[in-house]
């Protein structure tokens, strides 16, 4: 990992840290960090990693971060790598076009006062009418299960993330296995409020067909195939 812009040098930690995974963002980064804004100035670090953007990214999201540093392509590479640098004993992890709900930081101090590891109910913004539907079901089956996807905004304690490993270094279903891992140490805690996240894939290929292609993907990886492959499936 590359730092390309520092950490302030004050000796006092945060009580949180934000890690936000970016690659050729720099169309919508400045309103997704922007809306982060807030939580800086409560105390919370923002730390971006970017997984070797082309677009500018970085020199974008410099004005808006705490630590900006460039890491291996890859959502679970860059996210190990922020969380590498990140200085507090809490880490929330941020896809790049999800928003927090307000209060967010609050939320999760106080969820991880009893438990390990915790996620957010979600509400996907998008064209199509199915979507509220498709974002209960994800948070229903979340709170069934203990899995969380990344979308969710997974929080955990540091302690209890160093413990497990970090996120295994996969490129697809990474968020399934590093639930399965906290899993294995203590049940999420399921917080109702909700992350807003992007339907753009939902609203590109259409919605039942983007679930039907995620289930799919999901039983496959159940049966033990490779990450790899199963990549490779998803990008075709």
């Amino acid at each position: 990992m590359t730092p390309l812009a520092a950490a302030p040098d004050s000796g006092r930690a945060p009580a949180l840290s934000i890690v936000v995974p970016v690659l050729d963002e720099a169309a919508a980064l400045p309103a997704a960090l922007g809306a982060l804004q807030p939580l800086r100035a409560c105390g919370v670090e923002l730390v971006v990693v970017d997984g070797g953007s082309t677009d500018g990214t970085p020199a974008l999201a410099a004005p808006f971060a705490d630590q900006v540093i460039a890491a291996p392509r890859g959502r679970a590479r860059q996210m190990n790598a922020g969380a590498a640098v990140a200085r507090a004993p809490r880490l929330l992890f941020l896809h790049a076009d999800t928003r927090l709900p307000a209060a967010a930081d609050a939320l999760v101090l106080r969820a991880l006062q009893g438990r390990a590891w915790g996620r957010f109910d979600v509400r996907i913004d998008g064209r199509s009418r199915w979507l509220p539907l498709v974002a209960a079901l994800m948070s229903l089956r979340s709170r069934l299960t203990g899995i969380a996807t990344g979308d969710q905004a997974v929080f955990v304690r540091r302690d209890t993330f160093d413990r497990i490993g970090g996120f295994p270094d996969q490129p697809l279903m990474e968020d399934v296995e590093i639930s399965r891992r906290l899993r294995a140490i203590g049940w999420p805690a399921c917080l109702r409020a909700r992350v807003v996240t992007s339907g753009r894939r939902w609203d590109a290929h259409g919605a039942w067909r983007t679930i039907r292609l995620m289930w799919r993907l999901r039983w496959r990886y159940w049966r033990g195939e490779s990450p790899q492959s199963l990549a490779e499936a998803y990008r075709r």
